[in-house]
Order: structure tokens, then sequence, then C-alpha cells
């Protein structure tokens, strides 16, 4: 063949046939250079020497779903945050599990066949009358989408989870002065006396423009950003198949002729849509409207002004969002926010004045042991006192005075005594549970950190971009 074509080479039919193997061998290697062996690389996320593949995912994914009642399964089809967060829990879920396969792996743990068989041969839904029964097993496997040897592999992986995590589980012994202490600092008294100085108690007349202007120099009043928005809504009820491909084919016909040049509005009404003008708003103060959640807020704020979004799903139907407006954020003019500013330089000086007061009380106190207009009263941590007070009297040592600042008010507190309290049996055993879950958890945290710093996660960019790229 390749004689022939050398011998033939000026000859049409062999410059075709030299066309089409030279074509052949280009397009592999262009394939080659593309794909970088994806087609070969099934692997979505590799776990320390663990593998993690699509087939894996989706297969996890089914029995998560399989496990949701018909309602919610519907509702996490028809809303994308919630199919996001069932992706992100699945993911979760079989890198644990990796990590815990590469543990068990590095210590050398191994679970026979016959092990295997014992705990399958326990299990209550295989059994008939008490005994295994062969036919309950093959049903069950059914019925749940596993085959017995990946039923076997998945029940060997538990077995190894617990060899590798069960030490995790176990009650951690808190001793007794730990249980002793939280419970003194937890239920412990303390009486004070304390005085308070209300900001508006004191009468600071009203600003003159050189005043309130200096001010207003000082404490500057910044715009946040704030945008016009509009959107179109192509209504539907996302869960019924037949509803979504008609609101799917009408929102491509409506986004087609905004690209066309027509405005929102006119494109919404030749498709009966629906077109609504949000106005103007920043991020902190969104219009009512259900379709405004944190997401959309935070999509609508990073767009370009004059720019329309690509079809969005939501819940209600399909949307597509413009930002017709950008009024970046700048500070106030001072005669726009004036009548604002009195009311600001009043409280600014009626705190400058209270202080002073304050001030006073507290330097009579540490002088001559006496505080004027005082409460003396008993407190706990969430009783008995303004909160600013409770928590500065718990925050300072016994016999010390202070200034505690708080919103409307100075006080100027003095610490009497602590009051320990009486022992209570049924308490002391609450907080000796609640010290024993806190240090499992904390442990579970640092053996988790370790097992991430240990066998890292790395995402198969390529393979992940091709089912999760948005």
């Amino acid at each position: 063949m390749l004689e022939y074509l050398r011998n033939a080479a000026d000859k049409p039919l062999a410059k075709i046939l030299i066309g089409i193997l030279a074509f052949s061998f280009v397009g592999w290697g262009v394939a080659e250079w593309i794909f970088s062996n994806v087609a070969g690389d099934t692997a979505l996320v590799r776990v320390g020497d663990v593998d993690i593949d699509m087939q894996q995912f989706s297969l996890e994914k089914s029995r998560a779903l399989a496990a949701m009642d018909r309602d919610t399964q519907r509702e996490t089809y028809a809303n994308p945050e919630l199919m996001d967060a069932l992706n992100a829990r699945v993911m979760s879920t079989l890198t644990t599990q990796a990590m815990a396969d590469n543990r068990a792996a590095d210590l050398g743990f191994v679970v026979s066949d016959a092990q295997i068989a014992r705990e399958i041969r326990s299990f209550p839904e295989f059994q008939i009358n008490g005994e295994f029964s062969t036919y309950a097993f093959d049903s069950v496997l059914a019925n749940s989408g596993y085959s017995e040897a990946s039923f076997a592999d998945v029940l060997r992986r538990q077995v190894l989870r617990g060899y590798t995590l069960g030490a995790m589980s176990v009650p951690v012994r808190v001793p007794e002065f730990a249980v002793r202490a939280e419970y003194d600092a937890r239920y412990s008294q303390r009486q004070i006396d304390y005085a308070t100085v209300n900001f508006s108690e004191f009468d600071v007349g009203t600003p003159s423009q050189d005043e309130l202007r200096a001010f207003y120099d000082q404490n500057p009043h910044t715009v946040p950003e704030q945008r016009t928005v509009s959107y179109v809504l192509i209504p539907a009820e996302m869960d019924q198949p037949d509803e979504y491909d008609a609101a799917y084919e009408i929102a491509i016909a409506v986004e087609d002729d905004i690209i066309a040049g027509d405005a929102m509005a006119d494109a919404a009404k030749a498709h009966g849509a629906k077109y609504i003008s949000l106005g103007t708003f920043d991020m902190a103060s969104r219009p009512v409207d259900d379709l405004l959640t944190d997401n959309m807020m935070a999509r609508i704020f990073d767009m370009e002004e004059g720019l329309e979004s690509e079809l969005i799903e939501t819940k209600k139907g399909f949307v597509i969002v413009r930002v017709d407006k950008i009024a970046p954020a700048h500070n106030a003019e001072f005669e726009s926010i004036k009548d604002e500013l009195v009311a600001d330089w009043r409280r600014s000086q009626q705190r400058k004045q209270a202080y002073v007061r304050a001030n006073e009380l507290l330097v009579d106190l540490n002088d001559g042991g006496a505080l004027g207009g005082k409460k003396t009263v008993t407190v706990t941590r969430a009783n008995g006192a303004p909160l600013d007070v409770l928590s500065a009297a718990f925050n300072s040592e016994v016999g010390s005075n202070s200034i505690v600042n708080g919103t409307d008010a100075f006080y100027v507190l003095h610490v009497e005594k602590e009051i320990m309290p009486t022992v209570d049996t049924k308490k002391m055993a609450d907080i000796r549970k609640e010290l024993e879950t806190m240090s499992v958890t904390e442990i579970t945290d640092d053996y988790n950190a370790f097992l991430i710093r240990e066998y890292p996660i790395k995402i198969n960019e390529k393979v992940y971009n091709r089912f999760f790229a948005k």
C-alpha cells in the first residue's frame, strides 16, 4: 500500500488517501492533546492512594436520593441549591470513607471473607425464623441496588472504618476537678455595686453649622453601592417535567429576543412571561421578593452594569436578571444628611459628658470607697443587671473598680465578693456529660485534621469540571 502511494503520489486517488491518513494521525494527536487522557482517567477525586470515580459518586448519590421521601426528592431535583448541598454531602461521605480506607491500609488492618460471611449471617434483615435465608439475602440486595460482591465490599469497608475510627466514639472520662471547676464557673454568683450614668441625662443644646460640619469631617457618612435591577420570570412547576420543558423553551425564546436587542419588558410580554422591576437597592436593604435569596443577591452584586444573566433555575421557574445601573459607594453630601447629623452630634456630645461624669464617680470610689447612686445586687452570669455589667462583673477580679461601656450608658462597677454554688448532683452529671461530649468532638476534629494532612484530597479538575462546572 505504502509502496503504491509512493509510486503514484501524483495521482488524484493517492492524494485523497494520503490526506485521509494524515488527517487521522493529526486528529489522534489533537484529541490526545485536548483531552490529556481524560477518557482513560475516570478519577473524580483522589484521597491519598484511593480514587473516587464518577460511577462511585453516582451510585452513592442514587442511594441518598432513594432514602428520601418522594416530596423531598422532587424538591431536591427542582432546587439547584438543595442539589448542590446533596452533592457536597455525598462527596464528604465518600472522601471520609476514602481517608479511612487509606488509614486502614497503612495500619495493616484486614477483614477476612469468613468475617464478612459471619457479619452477613448476623443481619436480621437476611434471616427468616432466626436462620439465615439466601432468598431474603438476594431479595434485600436486589431491592437496594447492590450485587453480592458490592454489598460485601461496602460491609468490608464499614468494618475497616470501625477499626480506624471506632476509637473516636469511645467516651472520654473527664476528671472530677474539671467538672467541679466548670460547675463553679457556671453557677457561681457575685455581689456587686454599680451606678448608671445615662447619656440622655445631659442636655447639650443644638450644634452650630461649623460644629456640625466639623463633626461630619470626622465622621463621614458612606452611601453603599446601589444597583437598579429588573428581571424576567418564566413561571413553572419545576418538578413537573412537562412544565419544565415548556418553560425552558419559552425562556430560550425570551433570551434570544433580548440578545437580538429587544427590551426585557417587550421580550417578556411577547412570550407571556413576567417582567419585574425591583428598583434601586443596596446589599443590606433588598426589596421584598422571594427570588432575592442570598445566592441571588451575591450573583446580582457580581454582575456588570447593562448586562443580563444567563438562564437561572429557581423554585418558581426560569429567571433572567439584568443590572440596569450601578451607583458606586460614595460619601454622602453634607447638606443631604444634615438633619441626621444633628442627632448623631447630640449623642456624641452626651456620651462625652457621661464619660466625664462616670470618671468622677470612679475617682470618688477609688479614693473613699463611696459610689453615689449605686445599686447593690447579687447577680448570675445571665440575670440581675444589664448584660454589659454582668459580663464585666464575671470578667473582673473581686474587689476591682471599673467603668463599663454600655449602649446608652456608662456603668461604674465595684465587684464586692463571689458566692460559690451549693452542689446539685443532677447539674453536675449534666455538665460531666457535656464535657465528655466536647472532649470526644475535639479528639475527633484533631484526628480528622490528621487524616486530611496525611491523605490530602486532590480534585481531578478536568473530570470534575465536566460534571460540576457551572
